[in-house]
């Protein structure tokens, strides 16, 4: 039997769909408590008892948006392997550092998620969690700064976390950061790059695995 996050997926165009794709920006803009059902179900144009039909509890649909995102954030890493197969370290992170700020742009509620669980003080969160551990291995091995038949470094999962890091504050608090930058969101989205590329191709230049 297909889950409730397979049916949507199915049927994109779906109340189910509909509802999940609100659930993400909500839940990515004020996090799991700072968001209701209400508010879900007034954003998505649904009756809170079609709400409950779909997706059952909150802590349901909660789990539901972050299957979604640990899903489409493997597929994203999956792509961004592809890319950077066969090239310098520094083609490499040049390549992630583009694709992964792209993404995270069109999918803002992802690094809000992310922030929000790791740095936010809240109560007690639903057990399914995003896969951030997972990721940070699965970038160091495509960035090869571990060898894919060991394990990653503590060193290499903090020289991940840092890029990620500043990717994921960068976007979150792109209102802020714009406003003391002074600069539209193209020229903006274009310095995140320049940026990071600045600091951390010279920084990992020679570390060839």
């Amino acid at each position: 039997m297909k889950s409730r996050l397979e049916k949507a997926r199915d049927a994109p165009g779906s109340t189910k769909a509909r509802t999940l794709k609100k659930a993400r920006q909500l839940f990515g803009e004020y996090g799991f408590h700072g968001s209701t059902t209400r508010m879900i179900a007034l954003e998505a144009g649904v009756d809170i008892s079609t709400l409950y039909y779909h997706w059952g509890e909150k802590a349901d649909l909660y789990e539901a948006v972050v299957l979604d995102i640990n899903d489409d954030l493997r597929e994203q890493l999956r792509h961004v392997e592809q890319l950077v197969r066969g090239r310098t370290l520094a083609e490499r992170l040049g390549i992630a550092i583009d694709e992964m700020t792209d993404y995270l742009l069109a999918h803002p509620e992802v690094s809000n998620l992310v922030l929000l669980r790791y740095f936010a003080k809240t109560r007690a969160e639903p057990i399914t969690d995003l896969r951030v551990p997972s990721f940070v291995s699965t970038i160091a091995r495509a960035m090869k700064l571990a060898d894919k038949d060991k394990p990653v470094s503590p060193e290499a999962r903090m020289q991940v976390l840092a890029i990620m890091n500043g990717i994921y504050n960068f976007i979150s608090g792109q209102e802020f950061f714009r406003s003391i930058v002074g600069v539209e969101r193209d020229r903006y989205v274009a310095l995140i790059k320049e940026t990071l590329k600045f600091i951390f191709i010279p920084a990992f230049a020679g570390k060839e695995v």
